[in-house]
């Protein structure tokens, strides 16, 4: 009795793992043959296509990616914090937390500026940018003001996308 069961749950494990196992690709990548993704077929679009994807990843980006293909960020980094962008940038994994730091080490007056957000978002030790906020500069609403640099790195950049 406990073999017939067993063999019965087996054969329906097997059932429902069949379909899982026939939609694989055997293409080397896991992804659809070439010329047969999104957008690739005459006649069709891809809502996501190069220049949106471009756009939508940039705050997600290295900063040393971005800022070679997009200066004027390059500049609004530059006005915000004082130093070249690429310097300014080095240490943040991505582009976003860059931006958003320089806004809030300028929105705050952050003593020590830029450099020493900078210091607590970055590195060993390092902490978020509500944290580093409530840090130094403790009479700040640190979560409003992480979001409003936040958003505010978000428009720079939907607004240097290319």
């Amino acid at each position: 009795m406990k073999r017939s069961i067993l063999s019965m749950v087996a054969v329906v494990a097997l059932a429902f793992a069949a379909p899982a196992f026939a939609q694989r690709s055997s293409h080397p990548g896991g992804g659809p043959p070439a010329g047969h993704g999104p957008g690739n077929n005459p006649g069709t679009s891809s809502s996501h296509d190069a220049s949106s994807t471009a756009r939508s990843d940039m705050s997600h980006g290295t900063p040393s990616d971005v800022l070679s293909h997009n200066t004027a960020i390059a500049g609004k980094i530059k006005t915000l914090t004082g130093e070249d962008a690429q310097t300014a940038c080095s240490g943040f994994k991505n582009m976003g937390q860059c931006v958003a730091a320089a806004h809030v080490a300028k929105n705050l007056d952050i003593p020590g500026g830029f450099a020493a957000l900078k210091a607590k978002l970055t590195g060993s030790g390092s902490v978020n940018l509500g944290k580093a906020i409530q840090a130094l500069a403790p009479n700040a609403d640190a979560k409003a003001e992480a979001k409003r640099a936040n958003k505010q790195a978000s428009d720079d950049l939907e607004g240097t996308g290319s």
